[in-house]
């Protein structure tokens, strides 16, 4: 079975090395006119969005999330337990973005295929379509606490179509379907494959500021699970063609499988943790 997740996971990499292939995607014979801009940002809040990174574009990124703001001063409103993500994502062409991250959150180390399969049309297909798949290492698995664990056991892997639609200038919106597997799960009724349905949206404010939200349903979360699932909402600044974004979440970790299985907040008591990301272009 875990083979089989592997060649699944990686099956989209096979693929997209064929250059007569990487040619037709960046080819527009026909004319036709793209929607543009649907989303400013590589991601929505946690959700990737379906844009990507230009050809030949470095874009590195240091997210950051604080602790729980519930602790007030005792953490200094989650100063004190603050985790960060750095990621480098590179443009192979203009439809096909390769990246790599180390997440302290777990002390992940992860890499990620993200790939534009069809772009909306102003008078044609409606919707961009988006696959996104990844493979991580949770190297934080503690030996001395499970002697028999094995580096099989450390790995994660995510399956995800992202569809997005610019409805108008102002307004977009994004569904994706996820499917994302742990080798190893802490929780004992929880099965190691586990599916989620993500919604997102991004609304204009203006020409530089945006607001926006993504929520995560969980599909076959165990009962006894104390883990929520995830409602993320903030705000995008765009300053000389690079996007701030600041957020608010009841999830801590900046990767799929850690938002999705693993965020423990909760808005209703106050159990949020702010973070923003900061990229660079080279």
């Amino acid at each position: 079975m875990k083979k089989t997740l592997l060649i699944f996971i990686c099956f989209p990499l096979l693929i997209y090395s064929q250059e007569d292939l990487l040619e037709e995607i960046d080819t527009d014979s026909t004319g036709t006119q793209h929607t543009t801009a649907a989303f400013k940002g590589l991601k929505i809040v946690n959700f990737e969005s379906t844009k990507l990174v230009a050809k030949k574009e470095l874009t590195f990124i240091v997210s950051h999330r604080f602790g729980s703001l519930k602790n007030g001063i005792d953490t200094f409103f989650g100063l004190d337990e603050a985790v960060t993500r750095l990621n480098f994502v590179y443009g192979i062409s203009d439809a096909i973005n390769i990246s790599v991250s180390r997440s302290s959150f777990l002390k992940i180390y992860e890499a990620s295929i993200k790939y534009r399969l069809i772009r909306q049309e102003d008078n044609g297909f409606p919707f961009t379509i988006v696959g996104y798949n990844t493979i991580l290492v949770n190297t934080a698995l503690d030996k001395e606490n499970l002697p028999l664990i094995e580096f099989i056991d450390r790995l994660g892997y995510t399956a995800q179509l992202l569809i997005s639609r610019k409805i108008d200038t102002n307004f977009s919106v994004e569904l994706a379907p996820t499917f994302f597997h742990d080798n190893y799960v802490s929780i004992n009724e929880q099965d190691n494959s586990q599916f989620a349905l993500g919604l997102g949206g991004r609304y204009k404010l203006n020409k530089r500021w945006s607001i926006n939200a993504d929520y995560g349903f969980h599909l076959n979360r165990a009962n006894n699970s104390p883990f929520k699932n995830p409602l993320s909402i903030g705000i995008d600044i765009e300053t000389g063609g690079h996007v701030f974004q600041m957020h608010f979440s009841n999830a801590q970790a900046m990767n799929t499988n850690g938002f999705l299985g693993q965020g423990n907040g909760d808005w209703s008591d106050g159990n949020l943790f702010f973070g923003f990301n900061l990229s660079r272009r080279f």
